[in-house]
């Protein structure tokens, strides 16, 4: 009977090492995108997934409360089985049999599960997504407790709750793109430029803004010659205009190719510059410079204070790179 009961035992321990270590690979795996346009089509295990992903800290907290059952309940039925079969022997059996059933649990309740999932996330995760939520029920009254201890230690340290969202999202986005140029419907040129952006998309504005000291400006007095030979020496595509005068306010920029299509000999009227707080994102200061139609943008500080320029080109570079 005791034999039965840790044979069983065991099983059940295997079985849900195996269903939450499988399960916390397929979330990390699972295309987002998918799991909204189920949740969108009305689908409830595609809206009880969608939840968890939006609440990672709990899932989090459900997977270690499973895996640590699991692995109590195994360790319970070889104790169990031990002592059935080796009556009388003493502790010895009791602690060489986790040395020898340890294969056994890795192999099958570890690196098999997690290796299905990652093959076939969503699919498996799907058909685990009910099992999965009523997990979290169950283990709500403990699991609440890591959660809300994850959230105080997020508070101390200052940590925002949306990184790991963050980073899901990214990793979710380069899935897609994986499984498009895999597919032929992506060009290997559009899966660069989607790394390109995603390894730049929140970097400061300022490290590809030149030094304002180091951007040669010209005076609403210039001729146009004048200003067409200094931007052609400095290779510039657009250069910052001031007024004339101790002020040296500046008035905007005169694009290079505008003074070539001017046939007028004057200057013609300096086009606006685009203020781009250095505090801005890569992704918000591009999006900013292609939304106004303009090629030049001056990084500016909160109190106003020109930092530096940036273009349009500048900004497209890094997209580009290795390309």
């Amino acid at each position: 009977m005791m034999i039965t009961i840790a044979i069983v035992l065991f099983a059940v321990g295997l079985f849900l090492s195996a269903f939450f270590s499988g399960a916390e690979t397929g979330f990390y795996r699972a295309t987002r995108l998918r799991l909204l346009l189920d949740s969108l089509g009305g689908d409830w295990t595609g809206r009880g997934l969608l939840w968890l992903t939006n609440h990672p800290s709990m899932f989090v907290a459900t997977t270690l409360v499973g895996n640590n059952l699991a692995n109590y309940v195994v360790s319970m039925a070889i104790v169990i089985g031990t002592q059935a079969f080796f009556t009388g022997s003493g502790h010895l059996p009791e602690l060489i049999a986790p040395f020898l059933l340890a294969p056994v649990v890795f192999v099958y309740g570890e690196f098999m599960p997690k290796n299905l999932f990652y093959e076939a996330p969503n699919r498996l995760l799907r058909r685990c997504g009910p099992a999965l939520m009523s997990s979290v029920w169950l283990f709500l009254p403990i699991s609440s407790l890591l959660w809300g201890l994850a959230k105080v230690v997020q508070w101390i340290l200052g940590v925002s709750p949306q990184t790991l969202q963050l980073v899901l999202a990214r990793r979710e986005l380069e899935q897609v793109f994986e499984e498009g140029h895999e597919a032929g419907i992506l060009r290997p040129a559009q899966r660069g430029l989607a790394q390109g952006l995603f390894a730049v998309a929140s970097s400061p504005v300022g490290e590809f803004a030149t030094p304002a000291a180091r951007v040669p400006r010209v005076d609403s007095s210039m001729s146009k010659q004048q200003v067409i030979r200094l931007a052609q020496r400095q290779r510039l595509v657009a250069v910052p205009v001031e007024e004339p005068g101790p002020g040296r306010r500046l008035l905007g920029y005169l694009a290079l190719v505008d003074l070539y299509l001017d046939s007028s000999p004057a200057l013609p009227t300096p086009r606006p510059l685009v203020d781009i707080l250095e505090t801005d994102t890569y992704i918000a200061a591009l999006m900013r410079l292609q939304g106004s139609n303009e090629t030049l943008g001056q990084v500016v500080t909160a109190d106003g204070e020109t930092r530096g320029f940036v273009t349009a080109r500048q900004l497209s570079a890094p997209l580009f790179r290795g390309q």
